[in-house]
């Protein structure tokens, strides 16, 4: 996808997120409280990212996930912008900006996955 196709999909809060490198408000995104069973996917390609049972409530105002359904589906990388040292999660398949990784999480693996709701599409179990 090109920059005018992703203007033509996305709205605008989705366009400034997942593609200038927005965040959504804490507690505002559609998703923060969501537990049905399914799959949360990039809202840009639809590339499969999270599933519904590696989210936790983190506290935080955001999704939160312990672990990507594939790690091939993501790439990490480092953002050092307003001044922090943080590591940036992005889609693999078209590069749009998720949200961030931060080694704080309440479960096992100690990862938080904080993620946008706005660069999240749901599709739940059948």
């Amino acid at each position: 996808m090109n920059d005018d196709d992703f203007k033509q999909k996305l709205t605008p809060e989705q366009y400034n997120v997942m593609r200038e490198k927005g965040t959504e408000a804490p507690f505002t995104g559609k998703y923060v409280y969501k537990h049905d069973k399914g799959m949360y996917k990039c809202a840009a390609c639809g590339q499969e990212l999270f599933a519904s049972d590696t989210k936790f409530d983190s506290g935080t105002g955001w999704p939160s996930f312990d672990d990507p359904v594939n790690l091939k589906n993501i790439k990490l990388e480092r953002d050092s912008s307003y001044g922090m040292a943080r590591t940036e999660v992005v889609c693999a398949n078209c590069g749009s900006h998720l949200g961030h990784l931060f080694n704080d999480g309440s479960t096992k693996n100690k990862k938080r996955y904080c993620i946008n709701s706005c660069a999240l599409e749901f599709k739940g179990d059948s």
